[in-house]
């Protein structure tokens, strides 16, 4: 079996779960002896591009020629099986699809988030979930609201790309939905069920960590990952002489550096890299993840229950199902998205070790890298038996 792998890695100024996942994922089938070829390209290219290139780069979500000529050369060359895609923005673009099958390869695709029916693909907009967009041809309120990169003019281009494409992404042989959550998505907008199958990602081991004190939030500072809720919670919370650590960059950097001078417990780390977060980890005795948006299965979640982390979490996305929030060894608590219900979780979590106590267990039955990788592999061997 030959796969190639295709990625459209996001800005290092940005860190991603979804490259951390992707590196993974690549890592594990070389290691189970899976002939594994990458087709990667990074946004950080971006920035070197020779002039007369950055003006055509505004049509690479939709088509993105050069790849597409790239692409078939290494088709041509390596022979695959299966092309197994995860991001294509902006420059591999959806048009990698026509290109695997016009060569005989069949492609499957991970779907880390709603792009193909949403232009941000995170289904929020101005602080709250907006399903504006859901199930149309051409996405016309997300171009008028600025959806991507808060431009209209880029907008404009993703919702052509989206529009464009939405034929190409019904030809996909398989497509691996996270979380049964996900895999609804896809139904709803249009994917044929025969067509989708349900598995999540996978970490690598870390091994036993002893337990640290105090609560870690790892993520962007931005309104979606829900800083300003956490920051809310935590001064409602009745936890003296608790921690809660706080990491990352973005734009709610000023908020998170003023509640660390003025809040009791908060320590700013800064952005830190991923020795930086496993050191974090490590000295914290749980993650919280207040999503306030659909975020479909956060990385930092399943990181917590690899080191033996509780987790705090809100009811929205993919954390309550990475806590096993509802199943009978909880490895954290679920809350509804307020900030008196996440101030209620984290005195809840701190005061019952149990949570802690379930972690690791719940990422060696669902999460662990043996686990995820047979349920791979099968989805692969499925479609080649066909």
């Amino acid at each position: 079996m030959r796969i190639v792998i295709a990625h459209n890695r996001y800005s290092s100024a940005q860190p991603s779960g979804e490259n951390v996942i992707v590196d993974y994922e690549i890592a594990s089938l070389r290691d189970a002896g899976i002939s594994t070829v990458p087709f990667l390209r990074s946004s950080d290219e971006i920035k070197d591009l020779a002039p007369h290139r950055k003006v055509t780069l505004a049509a690479s979500p939709i088509h993105a020629a050069r790849t597409q000529r790239e692409l078939a050369a290494l088709l041509d060359r390596e022979r695959p099986d299966i092309l197994h895609l995860h991001n294509p923005y902006p420059l591999l673009s959806p048009s990698v699809v026509k290109t695997a099958h016009r060569a005989g390869v069949k492609v499957v695709q991970t779907i880390h988030n709603y792009r193909h029916d949403c232009v941000n693909g995170l289904y929020f907009r101005d602080g709250h979930d907006c399903r504006d967009c859901h199930g149309r041809r051409w996405n016309a309120p997300g171009v008028l609201h600025g959806c991507y990169r808060g431009s209209r003019p880029q907008s404009a281009v993703m919702a052509v790309a989206l529009g464009a494409h939405q034929g190409t992404w019904k030809t996909v042989d398989r497509f691996v939905a996270l979380t049964d959550a996900i895999a609804d998505y896809l139904r709803s907008i249009g994917i044929a069920d025969d067509r989708i199958r349900v598995k999540p990602n996978a970490i690598a081991d870390p091994g036993p960590v002893p337990p640290g004190q105090g609560f870690l939030f790892g993520a962007r500072l931005v309104p979606e990952k829900g800083v300003e809720l956490l920051l809310d919670a935590w001064r409602r919370a009745d936890l003296p002489g608790r921690k809660l650590r706080i990491a990352g960059d973005g734009p709610l950097r000023p908020t998170v550096e003023e509640a660390a001078a003025s809040l009791g417990g908060v320590e700013y780390l800064g952005p830190l890299d991923a020795e930086g977060m496993r050191r974090a980890l490590a000295e914290s005795a749980a993650v919280v993840i207040p999503s306030i948006w659909q975020d479909v299965l956060p990385t930092t979640g399943l990181e917590a229950l690899a080191s033996g982390r509780a987790i705090v979490a809100t009811r929205m996305g993919g954390a309550p199902y990475i806590a096993g929030a509802d199943t009978a060894a909880p490895a954290g608590v679920a809350a509804e998205p307020t900030a008196g219900a996440l101030a209620r979780a984290l005195e809840e979590v701190a005061g019952d070790a149990g949570y802690a106590a379930n972690a690791r267990p719940r990422y060696e039955s669902t999460f662990a890298p043996d686990v995820v990788l047979r349920r791979l592999i099968a989805i692969y061997e499925e479609l080649l038996a066909q």
